[in-house]
């Protein structure tokens, strides 16, 4: 599958992989930062953002179309950057295909199974009824019982486009709510490694890098780096400067 893929900048290339629910357009500002030095290419994982809907919501799979997009974009190699099941994406990609990954950046995820409650969100928003001349602030208010957290809402109704009398998914939500288990998941192929520099990012105040997760992300990532960052989950837009501090030291080195 070839994704849907912003590009900005040049030089050395830079693949970024966004989370669940989320899209290429949510790097943003960091994406135009980075567009100084590289060139950037942020892309929509499949059945999310402007890229094709189809089923299979395995790392394995998710991976092969990066591989794929690069290849069509006439890239052997790039850095590869990802946050939360981008950041397994990436993770997967550099287990499975070592001679694209140059470098590998993760952002506050491990290769370890999660309860995460991303679950959740997919079922209140399968659960949305959809009418006609709803709008956004209408649509909001509906959520609310399901999805107290204000920020959460507005980060899931990203996915609500209003181009019509009724509102309308952008992302294949039956695709993702298929495919959970193996987003939660993480099962690259016995013996999988990869031996080229790879930096985790943490937010301290995220539970998805913790201490017991460490013998995992060593045994596959042996040369791994780790950073702190203040803040949750979503570290690149929480405290993107402390991210980038991090992050272009390591992609220039």
């Amino acid at each position: 599958m070839i994704l849907n893929t912003v590009e900005t900048g040049e030089g050395p290339a830079l693949v970024m992989l966004h989370g669940l629910m989320g899209a290429a357009q949510n790097f943003g500002g960091l994406a135009r930062r980075l567009g100084q030095t590289h060139r950037v290419l942020a892309m929509d994982a499949r059945n999310h953002g402007a890229s094709p809907h189809a089923p299979g919501m395995d790392y394995t799979a998710l991976a092969e179309d990066v591989a794929e997009t690069m290849a069509a974009r006439g890239l052997d190699h790039a850095a590869v950057l990802g946050h939360s099941m981008g950041g397994k994406i990436a993770m997967m990609l550099a287990l499975t295909r070592p001679e694209l990954v140059e470098r590998l950046v993760v952002a506050d995820i491990s290769p370890v199974r999660y309860a995460a409650p991303s679950r959740a969100y997919v079922v209140a928003m399968q659960g949305l009824v959809l009418t006609p001349g709803m709008t956004r602030r209408d649509a909001m208010a509906a959520l609310l019982p399901a999805v107290p957290e204000e920020v959460i809402r507005g980060f899931l109704l990203q996915n609500l486009i209003f181009d019509g009398d009724v509102p309308r998914w952008r992302v294949a939500l039956d695709w993702i709510a298929a495919g959970m288990d193996a987003i939660e998941d993480f099962a690259p192929p016995a013996g999988a490694r990869y031996d080229g520099p790879a930096l985790f990012i943490r937010g301290t105040r995220s539970d998805y890098v913790l201490p017991a997760y460490m013998p995992a992300i060593g045994g596959f990532f042996a040369h791994a780096q780790h950073a702190a960052v203040e803040a949750a989950h979503w570290v690149h837009s929480e405290n993107p400067h402390a991210f980038l501090a991090a992050l272009e030291p390591f992609l220039a080195s």
